[in-house]
């Protein structure tokens, strides 16, 4: 049963993490597909608290719809059909090739063959197909975020969470991790849902924002409306100038902190 509203859409959602509530009543949407929004904050706002809740692992309620269907209706392998959760931290390597691992993430969806296409398409997105042949045991923790990502991305969801998917990364790959989180919005009608600390890279790629504090949203909205120096010093207790560089990307200059 639907109710005919499409995207995604998050309705009084509360999230504890053990026995403390991080997340209080968080409403948004919805989101449409072919978005990607970025979760900004400090420290300890909920992000990936958050994401969690919208993945369905740990203590949630309240409702999330998408496309109209009742994600809670679902059986934990059906919903992780149509979201792919990629967490900030990866588990320690096994020795397993890279590419067996991606195909992995096809499991019952389609072919052997098939699969195998899929796996080396999504790394070659990511500028990772030179990973293919090594062992998860022999790679850096950046090395198998990108796995990680890949494994999401190879699953071709209706919606992408992301936690942090750049954390570990050079700048090169920081960039092709968000093009192919885009290009994955973009081309497939996805939404992608990243949290990220790097706030201009965040700009960048961001359809919309979404600002959090201390379990709550703060301001949503497209950044060139909502991202001003008065917000950023709400937010994260800095004082700093919003400004625009050659290509017209927004640039923020911090110039200090504020003293509480």
């Amino acid at each position: 049963m639907t109710d005919g509203t499409q995207g995604l859409v998050i309705s009084n959602l509360a999230v504890a993490y053990g026995r403390k509530k991080v997340v209080h009543s968080f409403s948004l949407g919805p989101i449409p597909r072919g978005a990607v929004l970025t979760l900004l904050g400090p420290n300890a706002a909920g992000k990936s608290t958050l994401l969690r809740g919208i993945a369905g692992l740990g203590s949630a309620s309240g409702r999330i719809l998408l496309d109209g269907l009742d994600l809670s209706r679902l059986s934990r392998v059906e919903r992780a059909k149509k979201i792919a959760y990629m967490p900030q931290s990866q588990p320690p390597g096994i020795a397993l090739p890279v590419i067996e691992a991606v195909m992995s993430a096809c499991s019952g969806v389609m072919g052997r063959e098939a699969s195998m296409h899929q796996a080396y398409d999504a790394l070659a997105r990511l500028g990772a197909s030179d990973l293919s042949m090594q062992l998860l045991s022999e790679l850096s923790g950046g090395q198998r975020q990108m796995v990680a990502l890949a494994q999401a991305v190879v699953r071709r969801p209706d919606v992408l969470l992301l936690d942090e998917p750049t954390s570990a990364l050079d700048l090169k790959h920081q960039i092709r991790v968000m093009e192919s989180a885009a290009a994955l919005a973009r081309e497939q009608g996805a939404i992608v849902i990243a949290v990220l600390h790097d706030v201009p890279l965040a700009l960048r790629y961001a359809d919309t924002v979404a600002m959090l504090k201390d379990g709550e949203l703060k301001a949503h909205g497209e950044p060139e409306r909502i991202i001003t120096p008065h917000l950023l010093g709400e937010i994260y207790g800095i004082e700093a100038r919003v400004e625009h560089c050659s290509h017209g990307r927004i640039q923020i200059m911090v110039d200090g902190t504020l003293h509480s």
